[in-house]
């Protein structure tokens, strides 16, 4: 039981947070994209939040691309498409704009005057798809490179062209889609503007589940496959491997000749959920109350999953060295760590070397420091915060 003067604590807490999204921004959508063919799922138009910089960052633009997992099939896609991931009709009208998009320098201090944007996320392949063909029964459309670059024109006539600096970022399918999208992104760009690009919680390992079946890289297969994603991967991967195994970071991030910074938990809880131990592997529930916590995980669990962090900080260094490329792999049990202002940039955040993600990626993106670093093995962390998930936090997948 709390006592009051935890209750109080969680009070002011709560209410220090309110105020740091207290930023809310109007949608717009690329209605012109439709003639395009350049759609959510359901044919309605891509959509985007955009506040405005102001003095010195009235040139500098960061791009946030919105995750939400992927649809590998025609029924989950059907399902997908009747919410805001598949549709913007469903898409909240005001978006809270906090962390990373905080307009408030004490909240995001060196982004916070930025033109800062959140591209909504409503064509399941981490706008990689594009499938000419509609079928009838259906009205699934799968044009996520479309809706990609139907938004980045907008923007770029909407200011972005003038770009001094700028920034693609991403969480989860988003954090994919930023590694995917980095040097085409860069492209679009003038030579003059300073380009980089962050993936959050995009990390995706390729590695077996607890069952020793390949769960997610059939899974990837079907997404590409579904979506016609393989013409819209990166080709210094493609040209080597199959279209599958290039949606997995690991065997494109090495090729990426923009600037990138990896931001990820080495207990990624939503890989832990789904790519390790998913349904399929797990069909009686016996990791089930370890996904909800790590806390309430069996000795033999945590071997499995220190075990992941291996393989998956293997996967990491096995990128190279590179004196351009940030890192800041921390040990909490979490998912996305730009887009909550506790785990950006709290009084209490995650630290790794006395350093907060914001200012190791603030250090970065304007090349007062290169941070590279990865934390000790779970528990060691005491600034962690892991998340706690309830039964009806369903996963993706």
């Amino acid at each position: 039981m709390f006592n009051f003067k935890q209750w109080l604590v969680l009070v002011v807490c709560s209410l220090a947070i309110l105020k740091a999204e207290g930023l809310f921004v109007n949608i717009t959508f690329v209605r012109n994209a439709v003639a395009r063919g350049a759609v959510c799922l359901d044919g309605s138009p891509p959509a985007y939040h955009l506040h405005r910089g102001s003095g010195t960052g009235i040139n500098s633009w960061l791009i946030q691309l919105e995750g939400g997992g992927w649809c590998n099939n025609v029924t989950n896609c059907l399902s997908r498409m009747h919410t805001r991931l598949g549709s913007s009709k469903k898409m909240v009208e005001n978006l809270a704009f906090s962390a990373i998009l905080s307009n408030k320098k004490q909240y995001n201090p060196d982004f916070y005057n930025w033109n800062r944007v959140k591209v909504r996320y409503c064509d399941g392949s981490s706008f990689t798809g594009d499938v000419q063909a509609v079928n009838p029964a259906t009205n699934l459309h799968f044009r996520g490179a479309r809706v990609w670059l139907a938004v980045m024109q907008e923007l770029l006539a909407k200011g972005m062209r003038n770009a001094e600096n700028a920034v693609l970022s991403g969480c989860s399918a988003g954090g994919l889609a930023s590694l995917m999208h980095c040097d085409s992104f860069r492209a679009l760009l003038p030579m003059g503007t300073k380009v980089k690009c962050l993936s959050d919680a995009g990390f995706f390992l390729n590695t077996r589940d607890v069952a020793g079946a390949q769960y997610i890289k059939t899974y990837f297969k079907d997404v590409v496959t579904l979506h016609g994603s393989a013409k819209n991967l990166p080709r210094s991967c493609t040209s080597r491997l199959t279209p599958a195994m290039c949606f997995f970071p690991q065997y494109v991030a090495r090729q990426i000749r923009t600037p990138v910074f990896i931001l990820n938990a080495a207990y990624d809880s939503w890989q832990i959920k789904n790519i390790l131990a998913p349904r399929a592997a797990d069909p009686y529930g016996k990791w089930q109350s370890c996904q909800l916590d790590i806390k309430n995980c069996q000795p033999n669990q945590l071997k499995v999953m220190q075990d992941f962090r291996l393989e998956f900080l293997s996967a990491v260094i096995g990128l190279g060295r590179s004196s351009s490329r940030g890192m800041f792999i921390d040990s909490c049990y979490t998912h996305c760590q730009t887009e909550t202002q506790t785990s950006w940039f709290w009084q209490d955040s995650p630290i790794l070397n006395r350093t907060t993600i914001a200012k190791a990626v603030g250090d970065w993106v304007y090349d007062r420091k290169l941070f590279q670093r990865i934390d000790c093995p779970y528990p060691c962390n005491p600034t962690c915060h892991h998340r706690v998930f309830t039964p009806q936090d369903a996963p993706l997948i």
